[in-house]
C-alpha cells in the first residue's frame, strides 16, 4: 500500500502511517528499530531495496531522506516536504517513509526526521554514499546509536579512513569493515588450531579498496607484527599471508568466491568465502547495536603506518615483458650516464626502482 503526500508535515505523515496500518489490518507496531537512510535520487532505489531485504531479519521503520537540489534562488528559499508512505508488501517486513526535502528544509532534515522515529527503539543512520567525515557530528548522525558509512563509495577511500579515525565516536562503523568479517573469522579460526607465533604478515588486494587496508590494520593491531600491504588485480581482497616460525599460513581467494587455506603440516582445504551483497552486510550490522571496539582499535591504528609498504608494492601478476622493458631502459640510461656521475649511479638506480612501484589503478570491485 502506498500513500503520496505533497507539501506535507511530519504530523500528517504519522497520521498516514497509523491509517495505513489500520487499512491493511495490522494496527500494532512490531518493529525493532528505526533505520534512517540518507541518500540521493540516484542511489535511493538500490539503498531502499537492500534495506527492505534486511528488514526480513530486522523488522524496522525505514526513513529515506532525499535532499533535492533547488535550481533557482526562489525555490531555494521555499521549504517544502513531499513524502511517500509504504506499508504491507511494498515495505518489506516493516514500513517505509520516503522524504523529499526541498529548499531551506534541506538544512534542517533532522527536525523532519525526529518526530517520525519509533518511540523507545534504537535508531541506525546509514549513508550508502556521500557520508560526512564526522558521522556523530552530523545532525542526522547525532540521532542514531549506530552510524553506518561505506568508505568504498568514496573517491579517496584511503584518505577518508584517516579522517574517520580522527573523528571516530562510539557507534560508528563501516560496511568496508563488515565485508572482511568472514576473513577475520577464518584467520582467527586458523590461529586457534595451533599455537602459531606470527612474525609478519602480507595483505594482498586491489588498489583503492579500504577493506584491504582495514584487514591489514586489524592484523597489525592484534598481532603486533609488521604488516605489508601489496597490490593485486583483484577482485577485491585476494590473499593474506601470515609468516610463522613453523611455516606460512595462506588464505588465498583468487576468484572472489572460493578460497584455499594452507597451513603448515596440514593438507590444503577449500573454504567458502564469497563476496556478499549490500543487504547481507546491512543485516549483519543491524544484529549488534553496541559500539564495535575491535573496529575502533583497528581504525585508530592508522592507515599511514601501512602506506610506505603499500606504495612500494608491485601488483601481483604484473607483465614480465613490462618489467623486462623497464630493466632494459634502466640499463641503457645507466650506460649513457656521464662518467663523473658514476659514484651516484647506484643511489639513482635504487631511487628509480622504488619510484616505479606505483601501479596503474585497477577496476574497482567491492571487498
Amino acid at each position: 500500500m502506498k500513500i503520496d503526500l505533497t507539501e506535507t508535515t511530519s504530523s500528517k505523515i504519522n497520521a498516514a502511517l497509523v491509517q495505513a496500518r489500520r487499512d491493511i489490518g495490522t494496527p500494532a507496531v512490531g518493529m525493532v528499530l528505526t533505520l534512517v537512510i540518507v541518500t540521493d535520487e540516484e542511489n535511493a532505489y538500490d539503498a531502499l531495496k537492500s534495506a527492505n531485504d534486511a528488514s526480513h531479519e530486522h523488522p524496522s521503520r525505514i526513513i529515506v531522506v532525499i535532499k533535492r537540489g533547488s535550481r533557482s534562488p526562489r525555490s531555494r528559499r521555499d521549504a517544502r516536504l513531499d513524502a511517500e508512505v509504504r506499508v504491507g508488501a511494498d515495505a518489506g517486513s516493516g514500513e517505509t517513509v520516503v522524504l523529499r526535502l526541498h529548499g531551506e528544509l534541506v538544512n534542517h532534515a533532522d527536525s523532519v526526521v525526529l518526530p517520525l522515529l519509533l518511540p523507545d527503539a534504537p535508531v541506525v543512520v546509514w549513508w550508502p554514499e556521500g557520508a560526512p567525515s564526522d558521522l556523530a557530528g552530523n545532525p542526522l548522525g547525532a540521532l542514531g546509536q549506530r552510524r553506518i558509512a561505506d568508505t568504498y563509495a568514496c573517491e579517496d577511500p584511503i584518505g577518508v579512513l584517516s579522517g574517520r579515525a580522527a573523528a571516530y565516536a562510539p557507534g560508528d562503523t563501516d560496511l568496508s569493515w563488515t565485508r572482511i568479517t568472514p576473513w577475520r573469522s577464518m584467520l582467527a579460526a586458523a590461529m586457534d588450531q595451533q599455537a602459531f607465533q606470527v612474525t609478519s604478515a602480507v595483505v594482498e588486494g586491489e588498489d583503492e579498496n579500504p577493506s584491504c587496508e582495514l584487514l591489514a590494520m586489524w592484523l597489525a593491531d592484534r598481532l603486533k607484527v609488521p604488516v605489508r600491504r601489496t597490490l593485486s588485480a583483484g577482485p577485491g581482497l585476494t590473499s593474506v599471508h601470515l609468516e610463522t616460525k613453523d611455516g606460512e599460513i595462506v588464505l588465498d581467494r583468487a576468484d572472489g568466491s572460493l578460497a584455499t587455506l594452507r597451513m603448515p603440516g596440514q593438507p590444503d582445504r577449500s573454504v567458502a568465502l564469497k563476496r556478499r551483497d549490500t543487504a547481507e552486510l546491512l543485516a549483519e550490522e543491524l544484529r549488534r547495536l553496541d559500539p564495535d571496539n575491535t573496529y575502533a582499535s583497528a581504525l585508530k591504528f592508522g592507515v599511514a603506518k601501512l602506506e610506505s609498504s603499500r606504495a612500494q608494492a608491485a601488483p601481483a601478476g604484473a607483465e614480465p615483458a613490462a618489467a623486462e622493458a623497464e630493466a632494459v631502459a634502466e640499463a641503457v640510461a645507466e650506460a649513457e650516464a656521464p662518467s663523473d656521475a658514476a659514484g651516484s649511479a647506484p643511489a639513482a638506480k635504487g631511487g628509480k626502482a622504488a619510484g616505479k612501484a606505483a601501479p596503474a589503478k585497477k577496476a574497482s570491485a567491492k571487498q
